[in-house]
């Protein structure tokens, strides 16, 4: 169900579920984040998004794989995306990331796709969320200290973050992690490679499950 969220500056976004006709506005939406917000995001100097990774990030069933994106009401355009994939089917932890557009970040719009996908989230039996963020990430280092034990580390310059979701809203920690993640949302870059590697094994399965059932049926 679709829902009107307003923000600090008094603007508005519909948030609602990812559909399969959003693969414009999520490729339109990429092409309009500056150069270092797409640096900043996926670590690497990515110039486009790939069909493959597309394809796998828009086809998604809503259980394993979700996404909720945020809709400028004024003009359609796609400005922020928060997404999860679980870690394996039907498990309880999923790897999540939210990015938001540059003119659109520091209204709290963030948390409200987060907010949102953590309810999502839960509907689903998920009941952790994990994410990978650089261990030279100021921001993010500087509320691990909160998250304390949820966090390890990875590969020495990654840090993998693995936080309970909470009964109720997500609290101010966790909210700023998971920002520093964003590139992952989009699944593209080196260090985001395990969230597409992840949406197309659900991909792969969910086609040859319905591939047994057809042969089943004739």
């Amino acid at each position: 169900m679709p829902s009107i969220v307003k923000l600090r500056s008094g603007e508005q976004a519909l948030l609602r579920e990812l559909e399969a006709g959003d693969r414009r506005r999520l490729i339109d939406a990429f092409e309009r984040l500056s150069e270092e917000s797409r640096y900043r995001r996926f670590f690497a100097p990515v110039q486009e998004l790939s069909d493959g990774s597309l394809e796998y990030l828009v086809d998604i069933d809503h259980h394993d794989h979700e996404a909720v994106v945020a809709i400028d009401p004024s003009s359609g355009d796609l400005v922020g995306v928060a997404r999860y994939v679980r870690q394996a089917p039907d498990s309880d932890r999923a790897e999540a990331a939210v990015v938001v557009a540059d003119d659109w970040q520091r209204q709290g719009l963030g948390r409200a796709l987060l907010e949102r996908l953590a309810r999502r989230a839960r509907e689903e039996g998920i009941s952790r969320f994990t994410a990978l963020v650089q261990a030279d990430n100021r921001r993010a280092m500087e509320v691990l200290a909160e998250i304390g034990p949820t966090s390890r580390s990875l590969e020495g310059n990654l840090v993998e973050l693995d936080i309970e979701l909470p009964a109720e809203r997500l609290g101010t920690p966790m909210v700023l992690a998971l920002r520093a993640a964003a590139g992952s949302a989009w699944g593209v870059r080196p260090l985001s490679r395990r969230l597409v590697e992840l949406a197309r094994e659900l991909w792969e399965y969910r086609a040859e499950a319905t591939q047994r059932a057809r042969s089943g049926l004739q």
